[in-house]
């Protein structure tokens, strides 16, 4: 049972969320807001030092940065001519839109979803919770398939182990959800998050490049680390609390849904050609990386930092997935013909209709608050304040990352929150001495860990469905209270994880990142 305290605490934060507009209206509000505060920054001088030395592109003779109003006749031409740009040319959109072609192959020929089958279903039962937490952090690689088809089957697995099946909602909804950063494989939401970061980045430094794979080595390890706490708060707190299911046995919906879980021999073999055409593009690619004549090196240096290698991720992650699809389809008859193939690609393009629209008035907020210099004015002062306070790295980043997690109850979209905090953060920590590569990997944490606990996640309401199949009295309290204690221990896990893989241990969160700023 929860106390009114905790009742009370969970209905302020739906009201929150529900008192927030869309994503859509919220960046015009913001932009329109932007435009006026830019104007009134102007009118009163508000200005910085510039930090950045004399002749650097962008640097006034005086040294110091103004705030620019866009309410005149120049920002009014400003904003109307660059209008088409500022959406072409953001960063996100390219390496979404390409790496969800291989992704929407994969997915479309079923390979994501045997695979995700495999895992859950075939794993013995003592290590069940493991493989339903470790699937659900897996299936991020391809959208919403960890809820649309890992959750349900999750549950409707403990339920034929005897074992209450909201257990095993809650283990896939916290690996699907709270897990969301964190992967072995490098999926769309990693060139999308770094694409923000880099044009959030290049306030402070115009040329300064933020690749796709700059949080891999953390995400990897995390995968492992987020699965094993997920098992822990499954057996040892939810599953507990929930005591045994009094339910009654399959309906013929779930018998169904049970029955379809199966991997067939076909898709067996599917898998293993799939697996057998992966590794074989991968020992391809290793041939023309690991030499140090080998052609995907920098050229320059001889070394794989800053490298055609690096810099190509997002067409590795389009060509990889896509084969592995192509190969799976074939073998499994789910792809007949190219025809297939690109209906594929062109359903997965179908289904960034709202993301589209969310990213043209991101762009332009985004674009808008560079012009305006608010940002790099917000970063030397803010840098300024933090480096005279001479805290601890590590209280500076769980302060971070426990704004973003509470940001993260409002505004449900890693996208839409990255697009709005990032123009702020990111050029003031970057002031303070730290490495936009590090900045995002802080921010990705509280980005993941309160998505399983607020209303305003978009996948919440079909969580919420699945829960009252099994019981029909819940409410939105049931799931936020049941998710609970997955939020605050990935929350305190997590973020104490992550001070010590950065600062204590002194490793890169991914290849050639560092964890210090130096102009």
């Amino acid at each position: 049972m929860i106390t009114k305290r905790e009742r009370r605490f969970l209905r302020t934060v739906e009201w929150l969320g529900n008192a927030l507009p869309h994503p859509v209206i919220l960046f015009i509000i913001l932009t329109i807001s932007l435009i006026v505060v830019s104007m009134i920054g102007q009118y009163f001088n508000i200005s910085a030092p510039d930090p950045r030395p004399p002749g650097a592109k962008g640097r006034n003779d005086d040294g110091i940065i103004y705030i620019v109003s866009l309410l005149d006749a120049d920002g009014v031409r400003k904003i109307l001519s660059n209008l088409v740009t500022n959406f072409t040319g953001f960063a996100p959109l390219g390496t979404v839109l390409v790496s969800l072609l291989g992704v929407g192959i994969a997915e479309r020929s079923g390979l994501i979803s045997a695979t995700l089958r495999l895992i859950v279903t075939k794993a013995p039962a003592k290590v069940t919770t493991i493989a339903v937490v470790f699937a659900g952090i897996m299936s991020n690689m391809a959208s919403e398939l960890g809820y649309v088809v890992l959750i349900p089957l999750s549950a409707i697995l403990f339920h034929s182990l005897g074992r209450h099946p909201l257990a095993g909602l809650a283990a896939a909804f916290a690996g699907v959800s709270g897990g969301y950063s964190a992967n072995l494989v490098l999926g769309t939401i990693d060139p999308l998050l770094s694409g923000i970061t880099q044009q959030a980045a290049q306030i402070v430094s115009s040329d300064y490049i933020v690749g796709a794979e700059s949080n891999w080595y953390f995400m990897f390890v995390s995968t492992f680390f987020i699965t094993l706490m997920g098992y822990l708060i499954t057996e040892k707190i939810v599953e507990p609390q929930l005591g045994k299911y009094k339910g009654g046995g399959f309906n013929q919906d779930e018998q169904s849904i049970r029955n379809s879980s199966d991997v067939t021999a076909v898709e067996k073999k599917a898998l293993m050609l799939s697996f057998l055409s992966v590794l074989l593009l991968s020992v391809i690619v290793a041939i023309l990386v690991i030499p140090e004549d080998g052609i995907l090196r920098n050229q320059q240096t001889g070394l794989i930092s800053n490298s055609p290698f690096l810099k190509s991720i997002v067409a590795f992650i389009f060509i990889f997935f896509s084969l592995a699809g192509v190969v799976y389809g074939y073998t499994a008859g789910t792809i007949k013909n190219s025809k297939d193939i690109v209906d594929a690609m062109t359903h997965s393009m179908s289904t960034l209709g709202l993301y589209l629209v969310i990213i043209f008035f991101a762009s332009q907020f985004v674009a808008l608050f560079s012009w305006t210099n608010i940002g790099q004015v917000i970063a030397v002062k803010g840098g300024s304040f933090l480096n005279s306070l001479d805290l601890p790295d590590s209280v500076i980043f769980i302060g971070f990352i426990l704004i973003c997690a509470v940001i993260n109850l409002m505004i449900g979209s890693a996208s839409a929150q990255w697009a709005v905090t990032a123009p702020i953060f990111v050029p003031m920590l970057m002031m303070a001495g730290y490495a936009p590569e590090v900045i995002q990997a802080a921010y990705r944490i509280g980005d993941s860990v309160t998505n399983i606990i607020t209303p305003m996640m978009s996948y919440f309401g079909l969580v919420m469905a699945i829960v009252l199949k099994y019981k029909k009295d819940a409410g939105v309290g049931t799931l936020i209270s049941m998710m609970l204690p997955y939020s605050i221990v990935f929350l305190v896990g997590w973020s104490v994880f992550f001070v010590i893989w950065v600062f204590v241990l002194n490793l890169p969160v991914g290849p050639g990142a560092s964890t210090y700023y130096l102009p």
